[in-house]
């Protein structure tokens, strides 16, 4: 038993690792994933899990651009200090929007809208959103190229687009990387972006999550939940390093295609055998 529920946490941690950084919605896969693999625990230790294994995932961020962010290092100069604590006054404007209303909704949200009807339509949502401004944006290079383009007005605006992300299956990293390109950023700055303002969001709903969870972890959910956030760090890495890539030579389309079958899939199979 305790060997068959590491390996679905090493499972889920794939899976986490996998969809935090590609724009198709990590909740709404580990959502669906739950309906085919379930682990043999508390329901209130299984909601905790799903949200708090994304620490994992931003240890990943954390590490890859630790230089980037870090406005200490000595070897930066007095700029280059200034032009990082900019980039993290970006990010804690981007951030307070989803902030305030994940707080406030955070129960209502998990009680009326983590099911696979609300996943798959926002599957398939965005996915067409992702297609139509591709094809709109087609030839044109956004204006904001670099942090120092990014205003203060703007950042905000792309933190009201990751309000949405607050509904499963819409991905936080979707919702603000459409954002910030409706907007006028290049896709290179709309994911790093998006990866930044993960790191407080993240922290945040995870340290959320544990506080009405508790901390009088049982040795096998100890277990489970480290395995998951080890798993989900390593494949983030291999994630965002693939997803930054990808995006020099080639746009978001492919995506919106997966998520739009992905989400008619689901409605199948749930109409058939749900």
């Amino acid at each position: 038993m305790v060997f068959i529920e590491l390996l679905k946490a090493v499972f889920l941690g794939i899976v986490e690792g996998i969809t935090e950084w590609l724009p198709i919605s990590s909740t709404g896969h580990m959502i669906l994933v739950e309906e085919f693999i379930q682990l043999d625990a508390s329901p209130a230790f299984k909601e905790m899990f799903f949200v708090v294994i994304q620490l994992g995932a931003i240890l990943a961020v954390v590490l890859l651009y630790f230089h980037r962010l870090n406005p200490f290092s000595p070897k930066k100069s007095a700029a280059e200090k200034q032009e990082t604590m900019s980039i993290w006054y970006k990010v804690i404007v981007g951030v307070l929007p989803a902030a305030v209303l994940g707080l406030l909704f955070d129960d209502w949200l998990n009680d009326h809208l983590y099911n696979y009807v609300t996943v798959a339509v926002t599957l398939i949502i965005y996915g067409i959103l992702f297609i139509v401004i591709e094809n709109r944006n087609k030839g044109r290079n956004g204006y904001i190229q670099t942090f120092q383009d990014l205003t203060y007005k703007t950042a905000f605006l792309i933190g009201m687009f990751q309000v949405l992300s607050l509904i499963p299956g819409t991905s936080r990293s979707g919702a603000t990387i459409l954002g910030a390109i409706l907007l006028g950023s290049s896709r290179y700055i709309a994911a790093e972006y998006s990866f930044f303002l993960s790191i407080p969001v993240m922290f945040g709903a995870s340290a959320l999550k544990l506080v009405k969870f508790g901390f009088h972890f049982t040795g096998m959910e100890t277990a489970i939940l480290l395995t998951g956030m080890l798993v989900a760090f390593v494949v983030s890495v291999l994630a965002i390093k693939f997803l930054m890539g990808y995006i020099k030579n080639n746009d978001f389309k492919a995506f919106g295609w997966y998520r739009i079958i992905l989400g008619v899939l689901v409605l199948g199979y749930f109409a058939l055998f749900g």
